[in-house]
């Protein structure tokens, strides 16, 4: 905040952009609100109708009443939380946007750093943020436990339960955090679609030109979709993450009958690594820098200058990672268990850097796949668009493999930890699986996507020199933003296997008398349940992607209006009117998002209520619960492969673009340009709405049902 804001054009324009992102903030995040408040309401009434007699199980003292004010304040508690961490995103981002345009006009290293420390900030307030929701809940019914509990024993065998009533929590972060990107999502790629179809390809004007009246609902759409909506995408993947790993690790010391103590720090043990997480990070950012000055000709990498801390913060992971496993999962029963949940962690920490490296090599111009499809728009826009979807496809490949091989490595290290069940089987596979999750995300969050610059520096008159700084830092954000969603997508996919554990053992503990130990998908009903879950993923797909078409076309006929009827904008002798299309953008992205959010929301719901009015005459104990679980595990199969590929084939088209306008293949203004550009906006609903709301929509689909389980269970 000491850095000063440039100049005043810059100053002009930051203002401009302040303004749209807070009008828009606020009017998202009160219907958001709304909608919060009626699920939490929703949410109240299944738990109390239920009953104080069924949820009063082995001596918890939470009847209907109780659990149901409970879970309704965890969830709007956790959607509060989350809210606050998109806004926190947004006003980091606001704030450095012009700082390090300045920044770049006298020094490289400057302007980097300063880009790179206001992620670190938003990246240090989520994680901080869900340390203390999840904290204080804990605490919250520890203590009420503490003060209903008479009997000191009995609270040290119920401790083990306080996890599965925090998933509220999550449900409503997760509530959020899709509404939030979605129309964020939506709001950002129709101000670029439309103001780059009718800028470059139509009027041949370059990106982000003044006489462009989409431009600033553009650079306005950069703040509130790819940094509010991605900060409260990380805060629902961080808050997923440590919930499902409590859950896992109560769910163990319950079953090997551990000392009260060791049930505590397995609890507890995820929060203990995120503290690491701050730590790790804080230590790496010092270590981001570059020559002082501005380069005369070689511009060293802006990836490669940051990778310098990354590999800092994974180094102090690796050794504070194995120090925290000694300390705390260190049962005396067990001299090894640390070791080998040392070693899932660091599974965890390769997977995270594997990610960043398959990523990067899908998403970068350096690489072949994006020169691919560069070399392809040399004939035509629609060779453009047959190449990405090949490099999106194959894209999926090698994170599935390296998803499969750190799943089963986890495991299997887990289960020799030697821990075992009072029947003598071994169960710490489940949670060395959970702690390999927490090993991505120990220096996963320094990824943070670089903030798009160049525009307000080519809006403000700055010389070429300058603009050739803000072009690179442009192009490795679109990379670092594809490196955090391919981490969303590995850690939604972990965390969803373990959330689906988490729902298994909710409904065993609120079943009376059947547990759920297999599914059969051979049964209809079942496998229904399971070609639903994967069919949704799809339906989600295209409602997302079809918002933004429409939204887009309307900024479109809006632009062209404007040219129409005042030539005098074209030639530069007239003033746009900027705010026509920020409105127009506002009102579509709040309009669009409630059609796809509700499908996520009320889709398993629905479903549930469906099975049990079907389980009347069928008279299948659990069969809605069972339905329900092949709901889960064919929507997350789907879900990862789909985000996937938006993901990595919106940035490599992105990308292509970018490579292109380095002054390849005809450089800016080509005919192969402009099909780049058409490439580029069919890839941009891709990539920062549809993909990125698919890996919150399967987490979320995952806590829902969680929270929802007594509608399931009879």
């Amino acid at each position: 905040m000491q850095i000063k804001k440039g100049t005043k054009e810059m100053k002009k324009i930051a203002y401009s952009i302040e303004e749209g992102a807070e009008g828009f903030f606020k009017a998202q995040y009160g219907t958001i609100c709304n909608l919060s408040l009626i699920f939490a309401l929703l949410i109240f009434l299944v738990y109390w109708q239920k009953g104080s007699g069924e949820l009063e199980k082995d001596e918890i003292p939470v009847g209907g009443l109780i659990i149901g004010l409970l879970e309704g304040g965890s969830f709007l508690f956790g959607a509060f939380c989350s809210g606050f961490a998109g806004f926190a995103g947004m006003w980091v981002s606001i704030k450095a946007n012009s700082r390090v345009a300045s920044a770049a006009r006298t020094c490289y290293n400057k302007a980097i750093q300063l880009a790179f420390r206001g992620g670190y900030f938003a990246a240090v307030i989520n994680i901080a943020l869900a340390i203390f929701g999840i904290s204080v809940l804990f605490l919250v019914i520890y203590f009420y436990c503490y003060i209903t509990i008479t009997d000191q024993q009995k609270l040290n065998e119920q401790i083990d339960k306080i996890p599965l009533l925090l998933i509220g929590y999550g449900f409503g972060a997760s509530f959020v955090a899709m509404f939030a990107q979605l129309g964020g999502g939506i709001y950002t790629k129709a101000a670029d679609v439309g103001a780059d179809l009718i800028g470059k390809i139509e009027n041949d004007i370059p990106e982000d030109d003044p006489r462009n009246p989409a431009v600033i609902a553009d650079l306005v759409g950069d703040n509130v979709g790819d940094c509010a909506g991605q900060s409260a995408d990380l805060f629902e993947s961080i808050t997923a993450e440590i919930l499902s790993a409590m859950i896992l690790g109560a769910t163990l010391t319950h079953e090997a009958n551990l000392h009260i103590n060791y049930k505590v720090t397995f609890m507890l043990f995820p929060l203990v690594v995120h503290c690491l997480d701050i730590i790790s990070s804080t230590i790496g950012m010092y270590f981001v820098r570059t020559q002082p000055g501005i380069p005369n000709k070689y511009i060293e990498d802006p990836l490669c200058i940051m990778k310098k801390g990354y590999r800092i913060a994974m180094i102090i992971g690796f050794f504070g990672f194995f120090f925290i496993c000694h300390h705390c999962l260190n049962p005396l029963q067990h001299k090894d268990a640390w070791l080998y949940f040392g070693m899932c962690g660091l599974i965890g920490i390769i997977i995270s850097y594997l990610f960043i490296e398959v990523t990067q090599y899908y998403t970068d111009y350096h690489y072949e796949p994006v020169k691919t499809i560069a070399q392809a728009s040399k004939t035509g826009h629609a060779t453009n668009i047959i190449a990405g979807l090949s490099v999106g496809l194959e894209s999926t490949g090698i994170p599935i493999l390296i998803i499969s091989v750190g799943v089963l490595g986890a495991y299997y290290l887990g289960e020799q930890s030697g821990i075992k069940n009072h029947q003598g089987e071994l169960i710490g596979g489940l949670f060395g699986t959970a702690i390999a999750t927490m090993g991505m995300f120990c220096t996963g969050h320094l990824d943070l996507q670089l903030i798009m610059l160049e525009a307000q520096l080519e809006m403000s008159g700055c010389d070429e020199q300058v603009r050739q700084i803000t072009d690179r830092l442009d192009a490795v954000g679109n990379v670092t933003k594809a490196n955090a969603k391919g981490y969303s997508v590995g850690s939604a996919s972990l965390a969803s296997f373990l959330l689906f554990r988490a729902f298994i053992d909710e409904v065993n503990f609120l079943s009376p008398t059947k547990k759920i130990l297999d599914i059969d998908i051979t049964q209809p009903e079942i496998f229904i349940s399971g070609l639903i879950g994967a069919c949704t993923v799809f339906v989600f797909s295209s409602w997302a992607l079809r918002a933004v078409g429409n939204a887009a076309q309307d900024v479109i006929k809006e632009v062209r209006r404007q040219f129409r009827e005042n030539e005098g904008i074209l030639q530069g002798t007239a003033q746009p009117n900027y705010k026509q299309c920020v409105e127009i953008v506002t009102k579509a992205g709040l309009r669009e998002m409630i059609k796809p959010g509700l499908l996520s929301v009320l889709t398993p719901l629905i479903l549930g209520i469906a099975l049990r009015a079907i389980n009347v005459v069928r008279m299948q104990e659990l069969l809605p619960a069972k339905a329900i679980c092949a709901f889960l595990m064919f929507s997350t199969c789907t879900g990862i492969l789909q985000a996937l590929f938006l993901n990595n084939a919106g940035g490599a088209w992105d990308n292509s673009k970018k490579y292109i306008e380095t002054g390849e293949l005809g450089g800016k203004g080509s005919e192969t340009h402009k099909a780049a550009v058409t490439g580029d906006t069919v890839g941009d609903p891709c990539k920062d709405t549809a993909g990125p709301s698919i890996h919150i929509l399967i987490k979320l689909y995952s806590t829902i049902t969680i929270v929802m389980v007594p509608l399931f269970v009879d």
